[in-house]
């Protein structure tokens, strides 16, 4: 505005412009005045110099100002930290060879180049553009590309490198550097000494040896030959009463007291006379008047149960313990298995050995044929996974079922007896027609566990079968022998033992033993649990409801002792 004011045109200016120019005419003049802050030009440029001469800190993520490329790339100077762990002084290395970068590579790529390094000595980079190792490679292969033959001549050549020189002697056939040298020899390698003479001592210990070892072997073969001899004990008062009635002979008035069936809740009494564990009881067929006991003690017991509740009599055949008894349909006699892999057919009120018999394999399971027209039949299951059928009349063999894949467990007679269901340790369920050794019904599923125990509801509709699981399966005895996946009886543990399942005579409950001692007690119809009672010390392995005292129950188990509840 000054310079402006101060502009004269000279002479060409026209009166208007003087008039214009005049001070009367002129615009108010006001002073000037800036509206921005003071700022401090002198820190600014002392901040823009410290900035663009300062290095950039290398662990410092943030810059608050445009660094030039000078600066980003520009060496990094000053002493070395000396607790620092990654130093300006070691590289930034961040192993102790030096600095790793991270690559993306795959697995296979990865084991693919590191199995050929060793194998071959050379590997290529993960850029793919250098080879490193042996640089002679012209075309690199890998270990996973290379045909079998190029495998074979590399294989070859490095033995070849690898092999030491072989002697002149070696070439020769009958000196023994060829033998020790020649690989296709079946006595390669292999350099027989001259025979050396035993020491006196060598001598006495070596016929020492061989005395006993002949001494064992006739020892063994004399147990082959001597046979167990059956004995009995009677300790009863009397094998017979005043008016000659045997003591096995049921009372008269033995009858069910009440058709309905309820839970025990408390012990009556024990039985205490086996030294061992109690594998296995069995009530007298119909009358229950006298219990069965089969223990790991090699005897069997036969208890009083109505009236005095004492032993018996004790039969002694087994030399090894018994493994399952079964009554025949009237109680006069009954068969006994043993881990001696024998068979015995006694008769209960005598105590005498009728026959015996043996296939040379352990029978884990026996049954008579429940027919009346029958009773003369045997089956066994074999730990030959065979299931072997005697005519006990003639003594021999007159059917065998074979097609299982495991030692058998169990032998169920269902469908009038006309059909039979075994279990196995194939984990697998198989019926067969009495008489036919064809399977008719295979039931093997891959949730199967082994089912050691099998029984059957007293309507014959049912089955029970303690699976090694821990819980107990119904199968229908219809045509399909489907399972009832509606009915599952839980809860107990029984997994490692062949626990014993059973059903009240109304068939209102579902009893069975587990591992920790107890006997649990079901519900038919609601599969719910009614009771538990503590029964024994170890397994509680069986458990039998009495055929007519409707509240009775027995149990044995492995503490040697049975309990009447």
């Amino acid at each position: 505005m000054d310079l402006l004011q101060s502009y004269a045109p000279g002479d060409a200016s026209s009166p208007e412009d003087e008039s214009l120019s005049s001070p009367d005419t002129s615009p108010l003049r006001l002073p000037t005045k800036s509206a921005a802050p003071a700022v401090d030009e002198t820190a600014l440029a002392l901040s823009v110099a410290a900035s663009t001469s300062r290095p950039l800190d290398p662990s410092v993520h943030l810059v608050p100002f445009n660094p030039t490329a000078d600066q980003l790339w520009a060496p990094v100077l000053g002493p070395q930290h000396p607790h620092a762990p990654i130093s300006s002084a070691s590289g930034h290395r961040n192993h102790k060879l030096g600095h790793v970068e991270d690559a993306a590579l795959l697995p296979f790529l990865f084991d693919e180049q590191y199995n050929t390094f060793h194998r071959f000595g050379y590997a290529s980079d993960p850029s793919g553009l250098h080879i490193i190792g042996d640089a002679q490679a012209a075309n690199p292969d890998t270990v996973y590309n290379l045909p079998p033959s190029e495998h074979k001549r590399r294989r070859i050549q490095s033995k070849e490198e690898n092999q030491e020189p072989v002697p002149p002697e070696a070439e020769n056939p009958a000196a023994d550097e060829w033998v020790v040298h020649n690989k296709k020899s079946p006595w390669a390698g292999v350099r027989e000494g001259p025979p050396v003479e035993l020491t006196d001592e060598q001598k006495q210990y070596a016929e020492a040896h061989a005395a006993k070892k002949a001494e064992k072997e006739a020892r063994g073969e004399g147990k082959e030959k001597t046979e167990v001899v059956a004995k009995t004990t009677f300790h009863g008062k009397e094998e017979k009463d005043y008016q000659g009635r045997s003591w096995i002979t049921p009372p008269k008035d033995a009858k069910a007291t009440n058709e309905r069936c309820y839970i025990p809740k408390r012990c009556v009494h024990e039985w205490v006379g086996h030294t061992k564990g109690v594998s296995a009881i069995r009530f007298f067929p119909k009358y229950g008047h006298l219990l069965l006991s089969a223990s790991m003690d090699c005897k069997i017991k036969i208890w009083d149960v109505l009236e005095s509740k004492t032993c018996m009599r004790t039969y002694m055949g087994h030399n090894k313990a018994v493994r399952d008894i079964s009554f025949c349909s009237d109680g006069s006699k009954f068969l006994s298995a043993g881990y001696d892999r024998n068979i015995q057919y006694w008769d209960t009120e005598t105590g005498q050995v009728i026959s015996t018999f043996s296939t040379g394999k352990v029978p884990y399971v026996v049954k008579l044929n429940p027919d009346e027209d029958k009773q003369n039949i045997l089956l066994a299951g074999m730990s030959d996974k065979k299931i072997v059928q005697w005519d006990m009349r003639s003594g021999e063999i007159t059917q065998e079922y074979d097609q299982h894949l495991g030692a058998v467990n169990t032998i169920t007679f269902v469908d009038n007896n006309r059909r039979f269901v075994t279990s196995s340790d194939d984990k697998s369920l198989r019926v067969w027609e009495y008489g036919i050794p064809v399977v008719i019904k295979y039931i093997s599923e891959p949730h199967m566990h082994s089912m050691p125990s099998i029984a059957v509801h007293p309507n014959s509709n049912w089955l029970a079968a303690q699976s090694l699981d821990n819980q107990i399966l119904i199968y229908s005895t219809k045509e399909r022998f489907q399972l009832n996946k509606k009915k599952r009886f839980a809860g107990h543990i029984v997994a490692g033992y062949a626990c014993q399942v059973s059903f009240s005579p109304d068939g209102r409950f579902v009893m069975s033993g587990d591992g920790e001692g107890s006997c649990w007690f079901w519900d038919w119809k609601s599969c719910r649990r009614f009771k538990t009672l503590k029964c024994h010390n170890g397994v509680c392995i069986g458990c039998e409801w009495h055929p007519l005292e409707t509240s009775k129950v027995a149990t044995c188990g492995w503490d040697g002792v049975i309990k009447y509840w």
